[in-house]
């Protein structure tokens, strides 16, 4: 099953398979399939092609994959633009949303340790 270019697994239960879909999350996935009426252990596989035509209607009535991604890069792109702290925050890649930056910022800046002596050329003694 394809939606919108992503081929749904046909392997795995089909609740955690529609989240192969960007934007579409475990409890989306769920409530899509309570209103078709499909089980959530049931496989892409076995699904009939009414099922598959109404669960395809359902997921493309929401903003997903390069939509959602081009929308959520607008935002950023919107924060920076106006000048706002997380936009400043967003363009100095540091944490946005309230995070200490003393420590614990390697998600957003890398791992950048180094030790109190590195990078220092050491003295000859006479």
């Amino acid at each position: 099953m394809r939606i919108q270019g992503i081929t749904i697994p046909d392997n795995k239960r089909l609740v955690i398979a529609l989240t192969e879909i960007y934007g579409i999350g475990p409890k989306r996935s769920a409530d899509i399939l309570a209103e078709v009426s499909v089980s959530e252990d049931e496989k892409a596989a076995n699904l009939t092609d009414d099922q598959e035509k109404q669960i395809r209607e359902l997921v493309e009535a929401f903003t997903i994959e390069g939509d959602l991604r081009r929308e959520k890069a607008g935002n950023i792109q919107r924060l920076k633009d106006i000048g706002s702290y997380r936009g400043r925050r967003h363009a100095g890649s540091y944490p946005v949303r309230g995070q200490r930056t003393k420590t614990n910022q390697r998600t957003r800046k890398g791992n950048r340790r180094s030790t109190m002596g590195s990078g220092r050329k050491k003295l000859d003694k006479k």
